[in-house]
C-alpha cells in the first residue's frame, strides 16, 4: 500500500472510531509504530488529527474529511451508486446537488444528459457541469468550505430556499436508522437540508461505509428520505431498520 492511500485510511478509521492507539494502527495496516507515528505526524500538521501519548483523536478543529481525502476511497462503489442514480432522472426538469464524492461520480454522467437544470451548492460539480452546454446550472453562494468545496451559510440556505427541485441526490457522511443522515459540519448540514426542503423527491448517494455512521449534525430524519441507494456492503441489519422508516433502499 502507497503511503499517500495509507495516510487516508488511517484519517477515515480515526474518525470512524473518534480516537485510535499506535499498536491498534501498526497492526491494522501490517507496518511498524514508527512509520504510524510518522504518518500521524503529518495528519497532525493538516490539523485532521491531534496525537495523544498513544495514538490520535480527531483535531478538534475537524469538521470534515478533506475531499482529496475522500475522492478514492470505495471509488467503484462509488461509480456503480452512481449509475444507479442516473436511472432516477427520468421526469426530473430540475434536480438539485450536494457536495461529496459519491454525488461528483454522479455529476459525470451528467455530461451525457439534455435539457436538464441543476440547483447546487457544490462549486466543484457546478463547474464540471459546465463542460455540458446543454445543462442549466445554479450555483449557491456563501462560504467556501474547503473540505467539500461546498457554500454555506446563511446565504446558501436563502438561495435554495428559492427553487423547486423536483429530485435531490444528496451526499451525507453518515446514515443511521435512528439518527438520519448527518454530517459532520453543522452549518453545511442546514444547507443541504435546506435544499431537501424544496424537493418533492430525496435521494441519498451514500457507500456501505456511510451506513451506521452517526455524525454530528442531522441532515434529515430517515422518513424525509425516499430512497436511499448504497452497496452490497451495508450491514444488513441496519438496511432493513431503515427500510422499517419507510425509506426504499437499493443496494448495488
Amino acid at each position: 500500500m502507497r503511503r499517500n492511500q495509507r495516510i487516508h485510511q488511517i484519517l477515515s478509521a480515526i474518525v470512524a472510531h473518534g480516537s485510535l492507539e499506535v499498536p491498534e494502527l501498526a497492526e491494522r495496516f501490517g507496518v511498524s509504530h514508527a512509520t504510524i507515528r510518522r504518518d500521524l505526524e503529518v495528519l497532525e500538521q493538516q490539523r485532521l488529527v491531534s496525537r495523544t501519548r498513544g495514538g490520535a483523536t480527531t483535531h478538534a478543529a475537524f469538521n470534515d474529511m478533506p475531499l482529496s481525502y475522500k475522492t478514492t476511497q470505495d471509488l467503484v462503489e462509488k461509480r456503480r451508486i452512481a449509475h444507479a442514480a442516473r436511472r432516477h432522472l427520468a421526469g426530473a426538469r430540475v434536480i438539485g446537488m450536494t457536495g461529496g464524492t459519491t454525488v461528483t461520480e454522479f455529476a459525470h454522467l451528467l455530461l451525457e444528459s439534455d435539457g436538464l437544470t441543476v440547483v447546487t451548492n457544490a462549486l466543484n460539480v457546478a463547474l464540471h457541469l459546465l463542460d455540458n452546454p446543454r445543462l442549466r446550472v445554479f450555483t449557491a453562494g456563501g462560504e467556501v468550505r474547503s473540505s467539500s468545496q461546498e457554500t454555506v451559510g446563511h446565504s446558501a440556505e436563502e438561495f435554495l430556499a428559492e427553487y423547486n427541485v423536483d429530485v435531490a441526490f444528496v451526499g451525507v457522511d453518515g446514515v443511521d436508522a435512528s439518527a438520519g443522515c448527518t454530517n459532520y459540519d453543522p452549518v453545511g448540514a442546514r444547507v443541504n437540508a435546506a435544499l431537501l426542503q424544496r424537493a418533492r423527491k430525496t435521494i441519498v448517494l451514500a457507500d456501505a461505509t456511510k451506513i451506521g455512521r452517526v455524525a454530528l449534525a442531522q441532515v434529515c430524519p430517515m422518513t424525509s428520505v425516499d430512497l436511499l441507494i448504497t452497496d452490497g456492503r451495508a450491514p444488513e441489519a441496519q438496511i432493513e431498520q431503515i427500510r422499517e422508516r419507510d425509506c426504499e433502499v437499493s443496494l448495488v
